[in-house]
């Protein structure tokens, strides 16, 4: 089921943004005077993880602001109905007022769900996409500052919400002006502890966002611009950001790329990549970034000849390409460049530590339903080529071949 955003009327279009982005080195330290403009008793979210790395500092700005504190710590990488419901839980007897999450996406759409049951009457799996169509939270939730540690989600930015359902084993989508958090803290410093191969997820997760968002149907001049400056940024610095993770400047150019990649599919959409990597990552229990990087080149060789200029512009702004050519022959060239970046950074090698990838015949069993999945999430209906549930179907048997397998190419020829 397609579910669109309302009509703009009289042409006009809604900008989604956080009020407020605090970005810089040392911008975490003024995470308590931000969260002293909302509240008194803030509930801090996190996961265990990163709590024990950063939240000692988090925490500690907080009190010298005056802010009392609760602190729920038990996020998964993928969050759950359950960790959203306990959160809640945790802000409804500690007398919460504000909200404060510390990581990536993970604890940004937890600290997202815990104010919409705020706010909102019914469960949080009510509000999804597919029942409750975009705009589906009818009041804004509580204030939210977002604290954020890596370089890729752009959740801080964004009004979705994405959340696995722990009884199905899929996962939904909520989107909303709602959830849009007030203040987006983007410190590249907290970025520094993150380990290569979560540099490596969540840079693809900031990339994909920037492609799919120029070249999505929703697409218009603002978040063109953004995706434009997004993708220019991530190319160049999301290699060196993997390769040494004490390179500051490049943990910075990526923090701002991901923000930009984000604000651009905020306000644009994902499209197919999306819509299948939330029924991949689910089935296989892998990463959403390294689900997306799974799927990326062969979306967009799938889709480059119904965009041949978005994807030429893709190609140049990898310089792979350039004026003289076509853009027909240069969107070609888009999606070997993406290939090859996923394999300058060993996305594919991952799975044998992250991922859990099912014989061939056990994977052909589930692929109607990923593809079902995918089509109800209504992503794919906003990609330049439209795909059928049979197309989403061979796209996922290529991808197995290609990149899951064992002995498969993308898997064999990358070593770390």
């Amino acid at each position: 089921m397609q579910h669109d955003y309302p009509t703009p009327t009289h042409g006009t279009r809604v900008v989604v943004s956080p009020a407020n982005v605090v970005l810089g080195s040392g911008a975490a330290t003024e995470v308590g005077e931000y969260a002293s403009l909302y509240g008194s008793r803030a509930l801090v979210i996190a996961t265990q993880q990163i709590f024990d790395i950063h939240g000692d500092q988090i925490i500690e700005t907080l009190h010298e602001s005056g802010i009392e504190t609760a602190v729920y710590t038990d996020v998964r990488p993928d969050p759950t109905v359950s960790n959203i419901e306990e959160a809640h839980e945790l802000w409804r007897t500690e007398d919460c007022d504000v909200i404060v999450t510390l990581g990536g996406g993970s604890s940004i759409d937890t600290g997202k769900g815990v104010g919409v049951l705020a706010t909102n009457s019914g469960s949080i799996r009510e509000f999804g996409v597919d029942r409750a169509g975009y705009e589906g939270v009818p009041n804004p939730t509580p204030p939210l500052v977002a604290v954020n540690t890596t370089a890729g989600t752009g959740s801080e930015a964004t009004r979705s919400i994405v959340v696995t359902d722990d009884e199905t084993s899929t996962k939904f989508l909520i989107v909303s002006q709602n959830v849009v958090p007030d203040v987006a803290v983007e410190d590249p410093e907290l970025t520094v502890s993150l380990p290569q191969s979560h540099t490596a997820f969540t840079g693809i997760d900031a990339l994909t966002h920037a492609i799919e968002a120029f070249v999505s149907v929703k697409s218009y001049s603002v978040s063109d611009d953004y995706a434009r400056a997004a993708i220019r940024r991530i190319v160049d610095s999301f290699p060196k950001a993997w390769a040494n993770g004490d390179d500051i400047e490049a943990r910075t150019e990526m923090m701002i790329g991901q923000l930009q990649a984000g604000q651009a599919f905020t306000n644009s959409s994902v499209a197919l990549v999306h819509g299948m990597a939330r029924p991949l990552g689910a089935q296989l229990h892998i990463p959403h970034g390294l689900a997306n990087a799974l799927i990326l080149p062969y979306v967009v060789d799938f889709s480059a000849m119904a965009a041949p200029e978005e994807y030429a512009e893709i190609a140049r702004l990898f310089d792979v390409a350039d004026d003289t050519e076509s853009d027909r022959a240069a969107a070609k060239k888009a999606s070997d460049a993406v290939l090859e970046l996923c394999t300058n950074v060993n996305l594919a090698s991952y799975l044998d530590e992250f991922g859990e990838v099912p014989d061939r015949e056990a994977y052909l069993e589930v692929v109607p339903k990923m593809a079902q999945d995918a089509v109800d999430s209504g992503s794919p209906a906003n990609n330049p080529r439209k795909p059928t549930k049979e197309d989403i179907e061979d796209l996922f048997v290529q991808i197995y071949d290609d990149a899951l397998a064992a002995d498969s190419p993308r898997r064999t020829t990358e070593t770390r």
